[in-house]
């Protein structure tokens, strides 16, 4: 017999930490998110204080509720393209229907057309299998349309903003942005769904093995017409504090946001094939995203240039984080 031990090889460094972050996907996200807050500080001097810290959150937060829905949809291996027209919808509605109603009465029937396009997304992906990317953007320009029709019949009547809103948009107590009051809630609940909750467990199920699923008696059709109806809801409730954020409604008002929460729910971990990623990441992706904005904008590109460097980064750091965690 042969007396030689055998030595196992030392597991070299680089290896060693990319587990680490597999293990850990939220710290790399992390490390990015103040990595760009440093450089922002070098570029800016001084820039990085209470109040930047407060503008930051402030802007986020709408990205990050509508990134939320992103996550939900993309889990099932869906997606909803939908939630910027409809979070547009619900502003202007509301902004229009607030001058000959109360303030709860108005974002009531602002809300009713979220609930409609959440339910027509619902069925046509669930019952009918049309592909989400389609049935969501047909919705979109469909209540596009229909807001240019309704924006004709209230043209004369004008707009206003409730000042509950205004407050809840821009207004800080203490330094801390009032609407930190909406989203924490809402943040707690999407994360408290996904991990606690059968809904939660079934989405996940769907996405990852939708026949699976069906074959252990989950009714696909439930499953998603709920979740393009509670999106499309989250979706109005956003569009009600962004107006209260920019206080000017527009028939685009939250359309540019649609696809940068599609990259925030991918920079956070969540896959676009479905079964795989969280809320927790979605919301770091989305505070990524707006120190980026602003750091672009410190910068003074072009809006051309500005757009290219931001896709690109996005891609990138997309790719790396995705390459960091497929090994988990």
């Amino acid at each position: 017999m042969s007396n030689a031990a055998t030595v196992s090889q030392p597991v070299p460094f680089g290896r060693r930490l990319k587990r680490f972050m597999a293990d850990r996907p939220l710290i790399p996200l992390i490390i990015l998110l103040v990595m760009l807050v440093v450089i922002l500080q070098i570029l800016r001097p001084g820039i990085v204080n209470e109040r930047w810290l407060a503008n930051t959150v402030k802007f986020a937060i709408p990205l990050a509720i509508l990134a939320g829905c992103q996550t939900m949809t993309m889990l099932t291996g869906g997606i909803d393209l939908s939630v910027g027209t409809v979070a547009t919808m619900s502003a202007f509605i509301m902004a229009t229907q607030v001058v000959n109603h109360d303030p709860a009465v108005a974002i009531l029937i602002a809300l009713v057309p979220a609930v409609l396009i959440g339910l027509v997304n619902g069925i046509g992906v669930g019952v009918f299998r049309v592909h989400p990317l389609i049935m969501t953007l047909g919705t979109s320009l469909i209540g596009t349309g229909c807001l240019q029709v309704y924006q004709r019949t209230v043209i004369a009547s004008g707009a206003k903003i409730p000042p509950f809103l205004a407050w809840l948009g821009t207004g800080l107590t203490y330094g801390v942005p009032n609407a930190l009051l909406l989203f924490v809630p809402i943040a707690v609940l999407i994360v408290f769904t996904l991990r606690r909750t059968g809904f939660g467990r079934l989405l996940y199920a769907v996405g990852d093995n939708e026949g699976a699923a069906r074959l252990s008696g989950v009714r696909y059709w439930q499953v998603i017409t709920a979740l393009y109806v509670i999106s499309s809801v989250l979706a109005g409730v956003t569009g009600l504090l962004y107006i209260g954020l920019i206080k000017a409604p527009s028939l685009s008002l939250a359309e540019p946001l649609v696809l940068p929460s599609v990259a925030a729910a991918v920079i956070g971990g969540t896959s676009i094939f479905g079964g795989r990623g969280g809320y927790t990441g979605t919301i770091i992706g989305a505070l990524i995203l707006t120190v980026l904005t602003t750091l672009l904008t410190i910068l003074q590109m072009p809006e051309g240039a500005r757009r290219i460097l931001f896709g690109l980064i996005v891609l990138f750091v997309t790719a790396a984080y995705l390459r960091i965690i497929e090994d988990r």
